[in-house]
């Protein structure tokens, strides 16, 4: 098939507005596939890097939650990275990140997610062919993993976490798991606090408690399992928020805390919601700068964890797929994704997503 023009979305620079330039998109070479894409997920990790909270080596095609179209497939590929086999027309989803087995967290260590150089590929100049999804088609190099999409499980359950469910599913492995009948708090009701309120309730957590904002999202953390949620534009102080948390874990805490919120005052007020002897998961500030005062002999004398877990790896992702197959029927996952952009509203994308206007957004480029 000959080459053909992709538009895409680029960031030029922090805090200037999104710009979609076109490139041609070349026939794949052996091992690489060529996608067109169905859906991008807007990460809050995108508004990140819009504001310059991330540094960036240039202009670059934003987005790291796709869901695709094959169109083509390069020579050598017959299945997808599960061993299922490939064919033109399959639904695939892919998060542009990939080890590249020749780094010592790769090698040694062997947890992929720490890999030196796996962030390259989505931080692409904007002038190579894009493995980002705000893009009209994806290219797929040798190496980087996909996922077919079952006939059976919608796309939108897929996207409706994004890369949160991959995450949140390392998140819960570094945690040590979730045991039933216990109480799980959750900072955030983004697409992070979404994953980790439904993987808590799917493992049989007793109470779960989601603090956040807006009422909106709230109500869907209710929809996907929590129990009790906290609006943090009425309950507006930390004291009260504590307070409310001790008055329903008959003055303990949760023996489970997971800081979902990306917001660096919450790592302060989750340390007060940890329960003796518990766990504080953080998650959500990857790309959140700051610096917040910690006791010492706080940690050291009530037996808390504290647990960071980056990114995620190959087999999260398809870890997502199946919590999606497996749960969309149960649970709204597919009615997280409220609101859709076209590749041309990019902008307006991650203006909607910075002022918590949106429970999902997407990007559909090819409308």
């Amino acid at each position: 098939m000959a080459s053909r023009v992709s538009k895409r979305a680029v960031l030029v620079g922090p805090n200037r507005p999104i710009e979609v330039w076109e490139r041609p998109i070349l026939p794949p070479q052996p091992g690489e596939v060529v996608l067109r894409v169905h859906m991008g997920g807007v990460c809050g990790t995108d508004v990140h890097l819009w504001r310059g909270e991330v540094p960036l080596p240039g202009p670059v095609v934003l987005g790291h939650e796709g869901i695709g179209v094959s169109e083509e497939l390069g020579q050598g590929v017959t299945t997808d990275y599960a061993g299922v086999p490939a064919r033109v027309g399959d639904r695939v989803y892919w998060v542009p990140f990939y080890p590249c087995y020749r780094c010592y967290y790769c090698t040694v260590v062997k947890d992929f997610s720490l890999c030196e150089n796996a962030l390259e590929p989505p931080f692409r100049d904007a002038n190579e062919p894009p493995s980002a999804c705000y893009s009209e088609y994806a290219w797929l190099p040798g190496g980087m993993p996909f996922y077919r999409i079952p006939d059976d499980t919608p796309s939108e359950a897929v996207i409706a976490f994004g890369c949160a469910m991959p995450t949140m599913l390392q998140g819960v492995e570094r945690l040590g798991g979730i045991a039933v009948n216990q109480t799980v708090v959750v900072q955030g009701c983004g697409p992070v606090g979404l994953a980790a309120t439904l993987l808590a309730r799917l493992s049989g957590a007793r109470q779960i408690i989601v603090i956040g904002a807006p009422e909106r999202r709230l109500a869907m953390a209710r929809r996907l399992g929590a129990t009790t949620t906290v609006n943090m534009e009425t309950m507006n102080t930390e004291e009260e928020r504590v307070q409310h948390v001790r008055d329903l874990t008959e003055g303990r805490g949760a023996e489970v805390v997971i800081e979902a919120a990306g917001a660096v005052a919450a790592f302060a007020e989750g340390l007060k919601l940890v329960a003796k002897n518990g766990r504080y998961l953080i998650v959500g500030l990857w790309s959140a700068p700051g610096a917040v005062p910690v006791e010492p002999r706080y940690l050291n004398n009530t037996n808390l964890r504290i647990i960071g877990t980056a990114l995620f790896q190959s087999q999260h992702v398809y870890g997502a797929i199946q919590v999606a197959r497996a749960h969309h029927r149960e649970f709204p996952l597919a009615e997280a994704v409220t609101h859709r952009f076209l590749l041309a509203e990019s902008q307006q994308a991650l203006e909607a997503i910075a002022r918590l206007g949106t429970v999902k957004a997407v990007i559909t480029p090819a409308q």
